[in-house]
């Protein structure tokens, strides 16, 4: 396994939609979870969510049920992040991370993988 990298960050207008790329090539990754964090300026990091590795368990941050949608392809390795009706306490850099794990886990710390991030800024 290595390092998951993140793309399709980007400035958007409230309302908006985004959607985050994750490529984690290796041979395990179709059989590991794999998870979206994000951390705003001055607060912590957060879960937002999650996906089993056959993608049938996903689990999600409150805030987020209905507008967020997490999903993933393992033949080209990526988990995906669709973001529709976005807010702009939405902005926050966006992390994709991997676990090994059969369930769709929510705790950071079940995460060994961790991508550098990429940058979501949602203007109002």
């Amino acid at each position: 396994q290595v390092q998951p990298v993140e793309s399709g960050g980007g400035l958007v207008q409230a309302g908006n939609s985004l959607r985050l790329s994750c490529k984690a090539p290796g041979r395990d990754f179709n059989t590991r979870a794999m998870g979206w964090f994000r951390q705003a300026p001055g607060k912590e990091r957060e879960f937002v969510a999650s996906i089993s590795w056959t993608g049938g368990t996903t689990n999600y941050l409150d805030s987020v049920k209905g507008r967020f949608l997490i999903s993933r392809d393992n033949a080209k390795d990526t988990v995906y992040l669709q973001m529709n009706s976005l807010k702009s306490e939405d902005t926050a850099v966006y992390y994709c991370a991997s676990a090994r794990n059969f369930g769709a886990p929510l705790l950071t710390s079940e995460y060994d993988y961790w991508g550098q991030g990429t940058q979501v800024t949602v203007s109002s």
